[in-house]
């Protein structure tokens, strides 16, 4: 990585970054460009400030730059709220591919996903392979001079390429970097590709939805990861915030714990097979690489239009294994590949357990109880310990006493008046 000299302190807007003059030479010959956009003379936030939109109106994140480095749902769906909310998106895509959801249909809008069109407005696209040196360097460079970085590789992969947050945020202090996976950068499914569709069913959402005697249904929607969307664009906010004070960025960890569903011998499995790579890699496990020869098959459009048949025949497959047979034969395949939990199944799962995703706390009425926990994380904390759910009227006094300075006299007067009410179960 090239080397930088970093000065400067914080800007008044109150999501500025860091003022910052940058000076280096680059190992990047096309870079030279992006440097006559990003001059060192000026300070860069306060330069992005002055570029209003049209009409003279500037959004709340306007002057700050965001670096996508997302692609399918969780993560396009949080980079564009940023961006409509009038910071600038830079979308990184793969050189020929792009984002996976540009081939996800029908249905189509000419030859557009209509998938892909639905959130990835507000966004400037570049095309840089990660696989070359120099376009590693290109990725360097504009992480040096952005606010924001999101991205949603398997945990580990980034940082063997010189792209993960120690190594972005030793030479820009002040980056907010979001990673987002399907279990989150540590613990026993921390290298596990993740889909909506298993997060639905290891989560247990599966396992509640549809009737009460029928099938677990898969939600219409694709809710784990459009949840999984605001939260990381609520924890950026948070974090820009707390830059502004500290002149600092974070490192947030968002996933989508915290396809389709087959029947198995003893209960339900959610298989997520969205490449044609991965339907290669699911008839390997499933013994039926005769499909792949099928020109019925051959395509992910194909195998939408021919749905009905192709689910029937995976459908027997599935049921002649137990889950746990086919979760051992789907190790390692690459696969997003989950069991529908039920809610007991859900709070024994050694990852919601590794995630901090159950608190245990004493209830003053209901004793000891145990609840969701925060569904993200941040590097330069940890969630103080929760406090339960407070019973109603519980901390009255004390709010008109430490928030607003009553004297004791004025609380009485206003309890014995029946204005305000005191819990008084300790």
């Amino acid at each position: 990585m090239r080397s930088l000299t970093l000065t400067g302190g914080k800007m008044s807007a109150p999501f500025g970054r860091s003022t910052r003059c940058l000076s280096a030479r680059s190992p990047v010959g096309l870079l030279s460009q992006l440097r006559r956009n990003h001059p060192v003379r000026c300070p860069l936030g306060e330069r992005r400030l002055s570029q209003a939109r049209p009409g003279g109106q500037r959004g709340p994140l306007e002057g700050l730059t965001v670096l996508d480095l997302t692609r399918v749902l969780a993560g396009p769906f949080a980079t564009m709220i940023l961006g409509d909310l009038g910071a600038q998106v830079i979308k990184v895509e793969r050189p020929g591919a792009g984002d996976d959801t540009r081939t996800w249909g029908p249905p189509f809008v000419g030859a557009e996903s209509a998938y892909f069109l639905s959130v990835n407005r507000n966004k400037k696209s570049i095309s840089v392979d990660l696989k070359h040196p120099r376009g590693v360097g290109v990725i360097q460079e504009l992480a040096a001079v952005c606010d924001v970085l999101v991205e949603n590789f398997l945990p580990g992969k980034l940082p063997r390429l010189g792209l993960g947050y120690e190594q972005l945020c030793a030479v820009n202090p002040g980056l907010v970097y979001c990673s987002i996976s399907g279990y989150g950068q540590t613990g026993p499914r921390a290298q596990s590709p993740g889909y909506d569709s298993i997060a639905s069913a290891v989560s247990g959402m599966m396992h509640i939805t549809g009737s009460e005697d029928g099938e677990p249904v898969r939600p219409g929607v694709a809710m784990t990861d459009l949840a999984t969307g605001l939260y990381a664009h609520g924890a950026v906010m948070a974090a820009l915030l707390q830059r502004h004070k500290t002149g600092r960025g974070v490192h947030i960890d968002c996933n989508l714990l915290s396809s389709q569903g087959f029947s198995t011998k003893d209960g339900h499995l959610v298989v997520a097979a969205a490449t044609d790579q991965q339907f290669v890699r699911v008839c390997n496990v499933l013994k039926l690489n005769e499909l792949t020869n099928k020109p019925e098959y051959k395509s992910n459009k194909l195998r939408v239009q021919n749905r009905r048949e192709l689910l029937h025949t995976l459908s027997q497959r599935f049921l002649q294994e137990k889950t746990a047979d086919w979760l051992r034969e789907f190790e390692g395949s690459g696969v997003p590949v989950g069991p529908i939990n039920n809610i007991q199944e859900v709070f024994s799962d050694p990852q919601v357990k590794h995630n901090g995703l159950i608190q245990e706390m004493e209830h003053p009425t209901a004793g000891q109880i145990t609840v969701p926990g925060p569904a993200v994380r941040f590097s330069s904390f940890a969630h103080d310990k929760a406090t339960p759910p407070p019973l109603i009227g519980q901390h009255t006094v004390q709010v008109l006493r430490h928030t607003l300075s009553y004297s004791d006299d004025v609380i009485n007067a206003l309890l014995e008046s029946k204005a305000v009410t005191q819990n008084e179960v300790s």
